[in-house]
């Protein structure tokens, strides 16, 4: 996915987020936010991938306000809400079609994202939010065709709090004869799910393998991605990609079949995708 020019004032929003979570300083969060404009006018030019920028400019704002993880009690607060919502999850999963419904939550999972415009995770995440999700379904619908093609998944995961309920997916998945490669960001960025998130959650344990990106860039890059992610990308039956940033990332690249898992929550994805905003998508690209 490309940049747009709407991109700008929300990655702005994020980096003021995230300058705001690591100090109390003003004049150090000023020197980030001008960082974040000093970024975005050098490298917001037409054609430019998405997450090629954002990296750009969440590495800088890191390397000004001095802390690899801004966001490190943010994820700890979305990983402890999501565990107290799990069993509603897990009841809802197990009443009937249980894939498709491991799908649905995985994707109102999604909403668990700290720092995006407009979404205060901690006032709207509640039983009664992602009931209403539940029942609202799924807008794209591609789970039936996913599986039967689940014996070699790779899964690139997203943020913490949604990955608790991934679990409910993983279990779907290893219960039909798949095996699960689980990839997570080699090094801490936003709130993404990273190997210290693994061993804390054992998520290890729920899946045959985990794999990292071998760096903290938003989504993928394939430069900096160790040589078994590649491989395992390669030879995958199926790659499931969660959320939004690893949307952006893998429709530059020619990964198939890829099965987007998400919930448009900006227009700019949403145009991209050819959808509206705030549609549940599970989507397979052959």
């Amino acid at each position: 996915m490309k940049i747009h020019p709407r991109c700008a004032p929300c990655l702005l929003s994020r980096v003021q987020f995230e300058a705001e979570l690591s100090t109390k300083d003003l004049s150090l969060q000023n020197k980030a936010v001008l960082a974040g404009i000093e970024v975005l006018r050098k490298y917001l030019v037409d054609g430019t991938p998405a997450t090629h920028l954002s990296t750009k400019i969440h590495r800088e704002a890191y390397r000004v306000l001095g802390d690899i993880d801004p966001y490190r009690v943010k994820k700890q607060q979305s990983n402890e809400a999501a565990k107290k919502l799990l069993p509603i999850a897990r009841d809802f999963v197990s009443e009937k079609d249980s894939f498709r419904r491991a799908v649905l939550v995985s994707i109102a999972g999604n909403s668990f994202d700290f720092g995006v415009l407009g979404f205060d995770a901690d006032k709207e995440i509640a039983k009664e939010t992602i009931i209403r999700q539940f029942q609202h379904g799924l807008d794209v619908d591609d789970s039936d065709r996913m599986k039967a093609m689940l014996e070699n998944v790779v899964y690139l995961a997203d943020n913490c709090g949604e990955i608790i309920f991934d679990t409910l997916l993983f279990e779907e998945i290893r219960k039909s004869g798949g095996r699960i490669t689980l990839v997570v960001r080699g090094a801490p960025i936003l709130n993404d799910v990273t190997m210290k998130e693994v061993k804390e959650l054992g998520l290890d344990k729920k899946v045959d393998r985990v794999l990292t990106t071998g760096s903290n860039a938003i989504g993928l890059c394939l430069k900096e991605a160790p040589p078994e992610l590649v491989e395992a990308l390669g030879s995958a039956s199926l790659i499931i990609s969660k959320g939004m940033a690893n949307y952006e990332t893998m429709s530059e690249y020619n990964f198939r079949p890829i099965a987007y898992l998400l919930k448009t929550k900006c227009e700019s994805v949403a145009e991209a995708m050819g959808l509206q905003k705030n549609m549940n998508v599970a989507r397979i690209e052959e």
